[in-house]
């Protein structure tokens, strides 16, 4: 239990349901409707179409999502892809024919078809009771009227806003310069957009007068994206991946999405003994950085949307292999600087209904602002995921036509003995695995409640070096640097996490990250 003398907050405990996510209003309008008679895909979808307005830095209907889903009264978990792909006029060999070496990060060649509506309306058909007109009335009233920019948004908002080109500065710039803390942001052209969606469904984003918009603004920009390709995206329903840590399993999306990559941390770090360390001491943090480095170095070689080598990846043998190369007391190289992009900008919500319908639903344009461009009628911003791509010739993750590349999203889910116990998710790009292993870690090895597994300090070691949040003290940052880590205090919070904890058939504990403007909410 956390000391109530020192500043903090609380894990909301609720009998009915829950939602936790990174902005307050989408998470009131979650559970709005839940309490009007929807289940947790209707609140879950509410609340995410919410956070496109709320965080338009972030997400929005011109990016993808990944889904976990646990049905009521089951304890199965479904997992669906609602992640986009590359117009068929993309070629590897001709961006490599034009001397580029990666994928530019916010050109035109690094924009992919949007998934996530296609996702949501394939979810609310399935899974849904309430039908889109009612789900997404919530995020068109605030498009139209407006929401104040919060705290974290604005934070973003500043430094992101110089990348932002063409018709998206339009939508996105008040006057020309950023959005800033308390100005209301309004998305009209939005608002339409989910209209004409809770109308006609699918066909009111992917065909018709939207549709013409987004691949014409594409055109004229220099991409080869045509309604063809727009008019066939479509999700998937997959399999999960998990593995086994103490005595909970992490069930992850499978690849296109990086999950896999934190099963394989959990792997190695099993064969040491965490719960005797210091939680915050640099032993806990070098051993983890060491993971992360070994694991990602597996994540950028076999993933990919078709990934023949997953079962490899995931091999307890190939985890203890891995385990024995860590020094406990000196750090190995530095990750290889990767040729995909990694970013942090996502936002995330999970929500838990009375029946324990649970939903973990994470959902992005990939970088602040995607590629920077928008449609030029309606003002979606499109997303930048085809910078996951790799221009490796053979590659598994090469970029090429009708591809999708790999993402960094992942939701995630705990098992205990066979019952699921936690949607969660924890954003920040490259971050993401480590964090589900941290979150993991903080529960199983050191007993954390779930606020204060969510609260801890982190650390990541990525291709830039240790990033090691103020959290930690100035003796640790000292002692890593010791062992050989390039230590640096980033600029902003590492990530956000999410989480929902069900106790038995009638308590919810649900915690929201400080990082992040959000909360959660029960009932």
């Amino acid at each position: 239990m956390r000391d109530f003398h020192m500043p903090g907050r609380s894990a909301v405990y609720a009998a009915n349901g829950a939602c936790a996510t990174s902005h307050p209003l989408a998470a009131k309008v979650a559970l709005d409707i839940l309490q009007a008679g929807g289940n947790a895909v209707d609140a879950a979808i509410a609340g995410a179409v919410l956070l496109g307005i709320c965080e338009p830095q972030m997400t929005g209907i011109g990016g993808d999502c990944f889904v976990l889903l646990k049905p009521a009264g089951e304890e199965r978990i479904l997992a669906l892809n609602g992640s986009g792909r590359a117009p068929r006029g993309l070629s590897a060999a001709g961006l490599r024919d034009r001397g580029l070496k990666t994928v530019p990060i916010r050109g035109i060649e690094s924009v992919t078809l949007p998934g996530a509506v296609d996702a949501f309306c394939r979810l609310s058909a399935d899974w849904g009771c309430m039908g889109l007109d009612a789900v997404l009335a919530p995020a068109i009233h605030y498009a139209e009227q407006g929401v104040p920019v919060a705290p974290r948004v604005a934070f973003d908002w500043a430094s992101e806003a110089p990348e932002l080109t063409g018709d998206a500065r339009r939508f996105y710039l008040k006057n020309g310069v950023p959005y800033r803390l308390g100005d209301r942001f309004r998305a009209p052209g939005q608002a339409e957009v989910l209209r004409r969606i809770a109308r006609e469904g699918r066909e009111g984003f992917y065909a018709g007068e939207v549709a013409e918009d987004m691949i014409a603004s594409l055109r004229t920009l220099g991409g080869s994206h045509s309604l063809e390709d727009l008019a066939a995206t479509a999700c998937d329903y997959t399999d999960p991946v998990s593995g086994p840590y103490r005595d909970l399993e992490l069930v992850e999306h499978p690849p296109n999405g990086q999950g896999a990559t934190a099963i394989l941390m959990l792997n190695i770090l099993k064969h040491f003994d965490l719960a005797a360390l210091p939680p915050f001491g640099a032993a806990r943090a070098h051993l983890e950085a060491e993971a992360t480095k070994l694991a990602y170095d597996a994540r950028n070689r076999f993933i990919a949307e078709k990934s023949p080598r997953i079962a490899h990846m995931l091999a307890p043998e190939t985890a203890a292999k891995l385990a024995a190369l860590i020094d406990p007391e000196k750090a190995m190289p530095a990750a290889a600087a990767l040729s995909e992009a990694v970013h942090k900008d996502t936002a995330y919500i999970t929500v838990v209904d009375r029946n324990r319908m649970a939903i973990s639903l994470i959902y992005s344009i990939f970088w602040g602002f995607g590629s920077g461009l928008a449609s030029t009628k309606f003002g979606v911003i499109f997303q930048n995921r085809g910078a996951g791509f790799t221009l490796e010739e053979g590659h598994p993750n090469e970029a090429g036509p009708g591809k999708r590349p790999m993402h960094t999203i992942i939701p995630g889910m705990l098992k205990r003995d066979g019952r699921v116990i936690l949607p969660f998710g924890v954003m920040g790009g490259a971050y993401q695995p480590c964090g589900h292993a941290r979150l993991v870690t903080n529960l199983a090895d050191y007993g954390m409640d779930l606020q204060d597994a969510i609260d801890a300090p982190r650390c990541f070691s990525g291709a830039a070096g240790m990033m090691v949040e103020r959290g930690y003290t100035d003796a640790v940052r000292t002692q890593l640097a010791a062992m050989g880590h390039a230590v640096s205090v980033p600029d902003e919070p590492i990530g956000g996490a999410q989480a929902i904890l069900m106790e038995g058939d009638d308590l919810l504990i649900a915690g929201s990250d400080p990082r992040k403007d959000g909360c959660a909410l029960g009932y």
